[in-house]
C-alpha cells in the first residue's frame, strides 16, 4: 500500500548481507575507532553549525547551501559508522567526506539521502526547535534503550551463528532511521515534523 503523503525528506536504507563473520562483534569495535574519533569531532563541529544556523534561519529565513551540506555529511557518516560499530556488516566504512546532499553512492551497504529546506523556512518553529522536538527524544530515548537490548542479543547471535536475528536488525534499523529524522529536523535542515514510526 503506498502512502498518501510525502516521504520524509531524509532517508536511510541499508543492505544487510547473508553473513556476518563471527569475530566482527569484537573486531568492528577495535577497527571503528578511527571512525568513532572522526564522528566525535563532526559532532562538535555539528553543534556549532546548528547554532550559527539556527541564526541565520531566524534572521534571513534561509538555510545555506554549505551549513546544510555540513550537516548532512555528518548524518551520513553517523550512520555508516553505527551500521559498522555494531556488527551488522563486513565493509570497513569509507572515509568520505562527500557534502552533497543526494548520498555520493561510494558505501556499498548504506544510503543516506536528505533534501535540505534551504528557502522559505519557518522561522517561529525553527526559534522553538529544541522544544519541539523533546516529545521525539523522550521516545527516541526509550526506543534506544530497547535496542541496548537488541544489540546484546545480536552480539550473541552473531557471535554464534554469524547472522542477525532479521526482526532485531530490522528494529535497530528502525531506531537508525528514526534518529536520522529527528536530527535531521533538530539540526534544522527541514521544517518538516519527523513521524513518530520506525519504517
Amino acid at each position: 500500500m503506498q502512502s498518501l503523503s510525502a516521504p520524509y525528506p531524509a532517508s536511510f536504507t541499508f543492505d544487510p548481507p547473508e553473513q556476518v563473520a563471527n569475530w566482527r562483534v569484537i573486531g568492528n569495535a577495535v577497527l571503528a575507532i578511527p571512525h568513532l574519533i572522526v564522528l566525535y569531532v563532526f559532532n562538535f563541529v555539528s553543534e556549532v553549525v546548528g547554532f550559527v544556523s539556527w541564526l541565520v534561519i531566524l534572521f534571513t529565513g534561509k538555510l545555506p547551501d554549505g551549513l546544510a551540506n555540513l550537516q548532512v555529511l555528518y548524518l551520513r557518516y553517523q550512520l555508516r559508522t553505527y551500521t559498522y560499530v555494531l556488527f551488522m556488516r563486513e565493509e570497513y566504512p569509507p572515509f568520505s567526506f562527500d557534502s552533497s546532499a543526494a548520498d555520493p553512492g561510494d558505501d556499498p551497504r548504506v544510503r543516506v539521502d536528505v533534501v535540505p529546506q534551504l528557502e522559505n523556512r519557518n522561522r517561529l518553529t525553527a526559534f522553538f526547535r529544541i522544544i519541539l522536538v523533546i516529545p521525539q527524544l523522550i521516545v527516541l530515548a526509550v526506543l534506544s534503550f530497547a535496542g541496548f537490548f537488541c544489540a546484546i542479543i545480536g552480539f550473541f547471535s552473531v557471535l554464534f551463528t554469524g547472522k542477525w536475528p532479521v526482526g532485531l536488525r530490522d528494529f535497530v534499523l528502525g531506531i537508525m532511521r528514526w534518529s536520522l529524522r529527528v536530527n535531521a529536523y533538530f539540526l534544522l535542515l527541514t521544517d518538516v515534523y519527523p513521524p513518530f514510526a520506525l519504517d
